[in-house]
């Protein structure tokens, strides 16, 4: 029930949205078949009748160009089939949206709030169907561990192993919730054996191969740490942080010129990452390329000053703007 609310109260706000924008919206002579078509679907569906508008607006969604009239039928759209829970025909008019006005916060909101809310159906659909699932456990178990509850939601892993032991990713998440959490004396070894324990299930597992690397490059076991960042990047050869582990490392193990080749590769994969830049900048400088050396602490610090304002941006766009204080 409380789902329901939910879905009536957020229907009912991109109800008010569509028809607040397609108030303020310019009305223009309808230049096709597919504009008439669309009209006549916002129409009925801003004076209640979706039944009717729906069929028109599925019809014509896909053939209007990108405009006013667009958006209005697709939040005309999204609200109708959702309110006649027509999932399949809410996403449709979301990816349209969505493809055609890809950063604008009203579509942005909308879509947010769809998938958000197919999300809560297929959730409570499964924890009806099959409450004793270790499906439902998993489920439980990741709401948990977004909540930062890590020992209920390890609980919960427990729990999907015991009825699934052979199951995927549930030792990966464990070993992350060991190390998510304040760290003890035993943190690490704990940790290491829920990732040792993933790859003896899944040895396909990338994450699992990094995470090991990590462990054992801050414990200083360096060649350890240099297989398991190797295996990690042939597992998944678009891997930067795993390439930019191996790099460090053969660095801090005097193999600086075999550090090379993989962090230049996370360079390439992630032109944006200041650490990628950083270590690929102390290899050029250690091997006497002092000019490639000064570029990438340039970009380094370029990148670093750049997502710092962004960040700044951000907090200021969800707080607004403070005052100085006198």
């Amino acid at each position: 029930m409380h789902s329901l609310n939910l879905s009536r109260a957020w229907i009912a706000a991109i109800s008010f949205a569509a028809m607040a924008f397609a108030a303020d919206a310019p009305r223009k002579s309808p230049p096709s078949d597919a504009s008439a078509t669309a009209r006549r679907g916002t129409q009925l569906a801003e004076s209640g009748h979706c039944d009717q508008a729906l069929p028109l607006l599925t019809k014509s969604i896909g053939h209007l160009t990108a405009g006013d009239l667009e958006k209005t039928a697709g939040f005309d759209g999204i609200r109708c089939a959702m309110s006649t829970n027509q999932m399949d025909g809410a996403t449709d008019f979301v990816r349209i949206l969505q493809r055609d006005f890809p950063k604008d916060p009203q579509v942005l909101y909308v879509a947010t709030h769809v998938y958000s809310d197919l999300s809560i159906r297929a959730s409570q659909t499964l924890l009806y169907t099959a409450p004793g699932s270790y499906q439902v456990h998993q489920l439980n178990a990741e709401a948990l561990e977004a909540q930062g509850k890590w020992d209920d939601a390890a609980t919960e892993y427990l729990q999907v192993l015991k009825q699934n032991p052979q199951l995927k990713g549930m030792h990966y998440r464990l070993g992350r919730i060991i190390l998510s959490k304040p760290p003890t004396a035993t943190s690490s070894e704990e940790a290491r054996r829920e990732f040792e324990a993933e790859l003896a299930i899944d040895p396909t597992n990338a994450g699992a191969e990094y995470v090991l690397g990590e462990l054992a490059r801050q414990a200083r076991n360096l060649p350890e740490a240099i297989g398991h960042f190797e295996r990690a990047t042939r597992l998944d050869r678009t891997f930067a942080d795993a390439f930019i582990g191996l790099g460090r490392t053969l660095v801090a193990d005097g193999k600086v010129a075999d550090a090379l080749a993989p962090l230049e590769i996370a360079v390439k994969l992630e032109p944006k990452n200041a650490a990628a830049h950083y270590h690929l900048g102390v290899v050029y400088q250690r091997t006497g390329r002092k000019e490639d050396a000064a570029r990438e602490f340039a970009l380094r610090k370029e990148i670093s000053d750049q997502n710092r304002q962004l960040a700044d941006q951000v907090h200021s766009g969800i707080v607004g703007p403070q005052e100085p204080e006198p």
